[in-house]
């Protein structure tokens, strides 16, 4: 690209410029992790599969469920459709089992508690 500038002087040379970076522009971005419990005016959803590791249907779920309606949800790429096909993992499966029993175990220890049963 040619552009015109003066020197100090007053005097008007001719140069050539190249771009050597795209350019770019502030962003705000976060994890579905870190969106839990927000629901924003409008998202920009990226669900492509990750370069490495991989997205899960409860991953999908947060990501998808952010903002208040279809019409403010918007996608930044194409995405596999199997993505939502696929089955929950086995493990994380159990995780959560395990993890509404300590729930429960804790939810009547706290009942207990609050009887006098257990002091």
């Amino acid at each position: 690209m040619r552009i015109s500038i003066q020197t100090k002087e007053g005097k008007w040379l001719q140069r050539t410029v190249k771009r050597r970076q795209f350019p770019v522009t502030a962003a705000y971005a976060f994890t579905d992790y870190r969106s839990q419990g927000q629901t924003l005016p409008y998202v920009i959803v990226d669900i492509a599969s990750p370069p490495f590791g991989s997205l899960n249907l409860f991953n999908l779920y947060v990501a998808l469920s952010r903002s208040s309606g279809r019409e403010t949800i918007r996608l930044l790429r194409d995405f596999d459709p199997q993505l939502f096909r696929q089955r929950h993992d086995v493990n994380l499966l159990a995780e959560d089992d395990r993890l509404e029993k300590l729930n429960r175990k804790t939810q009547h220890w706290w009942q207990q508690v609050e009887s006098g049963i257990v002091k």
